[in-house]
């Protein structure tokens, strides 16, 4: 191969996640409802049944299917699926930003506006338990406490520690994240979904200038 040949694959390639192909890919809509005069965000609280997660609080989302053309379509249509709603009661969705986990996924992020109530709804009790709505301005005046989890790296018994420097004694890098608690009343919001909506109030209150 010489270099016309690379620079021909460099000029027609997309760049995206190195070793994306190995992440499993998510995406999950943060919905919008007006209640009260004001905006509300849109919460499930995860069926007591489920295998992963049963009762913690998230938004509408799931894994992308091969049925989906674009992770917007995944983000809409587990939106419908979760929450009983109809294709025209979501409106105007747009794409925020992406996360990319430490434990191998990918998680696309979608913010979308209904024009149904939440009277109007009819969770899937197969998967939610409970559906509640927080009001924007909440998040707006609130700020999340922040507690730190760390990540030791853990070789396996038949890593080949003679092929790097320092062998059994190199110095791994211990990774140290945050993860973000929001309280609500009863409600305690944490992990991806504050983390989502942190960032997501970090964007609408930055300065546009």
């Amino acid at each position: 191969m010489n270099a016309e040949q690379i620079i021909k694959k460099m000029t027609a390639h997309t760049p995206a996640v190195l070793g994306n192909e190995s992440y499993r890919n998510y995406s999950i809509l943060l919905p919008f409802i007006e209640k009260e005069g004001e905006l509300h965000l849109v919460f499930e609280v995860r069926s007591l049944n489920m295998r992963r997660q049963p009762g913690e609080i998230c938004f509408p989302g799931g894994r992308v299917d091969e049925e989906d053309d674009r992770e917007k379509d995944t983000a809409v249509r587990e939106a419908m699926e979760e929450l009983g709603i109809a294709n025209g009661d979501i409106t105007q969705v747009y794409p925020f930003d992406y996360m990319v986990s430490p434990f191998g996924m990918k998680v696309s992020t979608y913010v979308g506006f209904m024009n149904c109530s939440e009277a109007e709804m009819e969770p899937n009790p197969a998967e939610v338990e409970e559906v509640f709505t927080v009001p924007l301005s909440f998040f707006l005046n609130t700020k999340p406490d922040a507690h730190y989890v760390r990540m030791k790296v853990e070789p396996e018994d038949d890593f080949p520690f003679d092929l790097i420097p320092g062998g059994e004694n190199y110095n791994w890098t211990t990774q140290r994240f945050p993860e973000y608690f929001y309280q609500y009343g009863d409600k305690v919001i944490w992990g991806l979904t504050a983390s989502v909506i942190l960032h997501f109030i970090e964007m609408i209150q930055s300065s546009t200038d």
